[in-house]
């Protein structure tokens, strides 16, 4: 006979107050569940984690739903939120679940060193501080002033990981060659905030993004491009809830429109069969679905082939929700799926646009082996292969 557990109303109201205001609005259709990418993996993870018993746990106070190996397993990809035919904000549901746990002092132990060098460094990866900007090292990228149109911001994980610091110099080729107005503030920068809100640290997520807002505000910042989805999503839906008003835009939403204009060419042929990996805080959470592939779909001899679960359906790469940092066994990666994807389609290259995305592809493609048959490519360098050429 099952447990009995206990119902407090005083848990979810506080759950409720704590920003899940659309929690009562579930059904309990289970469409949720059904299309969560959790079911597309075998392992334990994927047996107990069930995103429709989450919300009912939390709609009655039911202990259970703090249960950090499955409350901390979201990875906040959106595609039950994108369906949710009740429309409810499950995401936020989740986030405020997690931080009336992370309020009381619990957090799970791959997740303490991550919010410890976030208060210490400023940045997830335990990486100091003033090395922040050390990716800038040979370039000739100037510091935003008032004169300058754009200010670049490089994700921590571009500042600090030697393989994703290809990525921000990419970027910044492409800029320049397209003849933009733009600089960076690198070294006085904080870490956007996205993921340890999502994790559930209110407090600290808001100690970084008002930090961020005091220097974007002091320097006369407007513009921003980021070369993150997870920073975009952060500047655009959390920072005006603290005073940070900016026009964002991902880099690949503002190089297309340079190609389009005919400020930035694509020259040189690339003959490959090429597919795109939709990161979900770039298509879901964004709607950026189109720049993407305009952009790989304009350098010369590239053959464009779709996966069979792109844009709105895309498959997470499990980096989200602060999953980057959880340790996940071979077979049971939603990367691994990717990668077999992009194999099925016989792809010489899947690109993506998400340092993230990077990390779990790159992951996903040397654990099954594929390196021989598939490359795992960023879009800025697989752009910057074209205008070198």
């Amino acid at each position: 006979m099952d447990e009995i557990k206990e119902v407090s109303l005083e848990m979810r109201e506080y759950i409720i107050s704590s920003g899940a205001e659309t929690l009562n609005w579930c059904m309990q259709c289970g469409l949720c569940t059904n299309l969560c990418p959790y079911r597309q993996v075998p392992g334990e993870l994927s047996e107990v984690f069930n995103i429709r018993k989450m919300q009912r746990q939390g709609q009655l106070g039911l202990e259970g739903f703090d249960d950090e190996s499955v409350l901390f397993a979201c990875v906040t990809c959106g595609m039950c939120q994108s369906n949710c035919p009740r429309s409810v904000e499950i995401i936020k549901n989740v986030r405020s679940m997690r931080n009336t746990i992370v309020g009381a002092g619990i957090l799970p132990g791959h997740l303490r060193p991550v919010a410890g060098s976030l208060h210490a460094n400023g940045n997830p990866w335990t990486g100091p501080s003033e090395k922040r900007a050390d990716w800038l090292e040979g370039l000739n990228v100037p510091a935003f002033s008032e004169d300058t149109e754009y200010l670049l911001y490089v994700c921590c994980t571009s500042c600090f990981d030697t393989r994703s610091q290809k990525i921000a110099k990419s970027v910044v080729k492409l800029l320049q060659k397209a003849g933009v107005s733009f600089g960076v503030l690198t070294g006085e920068e904080k870490c956007c905030g996205e993921t340890i809100r999502k994790i559930g640290d209110e407090e600290l997520f808001t100690k970084l993004a008002e930090s961020n807002i005091n220097l974007f505000n002091g320097k006369g910042v407007k513009k921003i491009i980021t070369t993150s989805p997870h920073c975009l999503y952060a500047f655009k839906e959390d920072y005006p809830e603290l005073g940070g008003e900016y026009e964002v835009m991902h880099y690949a939403e503002l190089l297309s429109s340079l190609l389009k204009d005919g400020k930035l060419s694509l020259p040189g042929e690339l003959a490959k069969k090429v597919t795109f990996h939709d990161p979900c805080y770039l298509g879901r959470h964004n709607l950026v679905y189109d720049a993407p592939r305009e952009l790989l779909q304009a350098v010369p001899g590239v053959e464009f082939v779709e996966l069979d679960r792109a844009k709105n359906k895309s498959l997470c790469c499990s980096g989200g929700g602060g999953r980057i940092w959880a340790e996940v066994p071979f077979g049971e990666r939603f990367g691994e799926l990717r990668i077999n994807d992009a194999v099925k389609q016989s792809a010489d290259v899947i690109v993506t646009a998400c340092p993230y995305c990077i990390t779990m592809l790159d992951d996903a493609c040397a654990g099954l082996g594929k390196g021989d048959v598939l490359k795992v490519m960023e879009m800025s360098e697989f752009l910057c292969e074209s205008i070198e050429k």
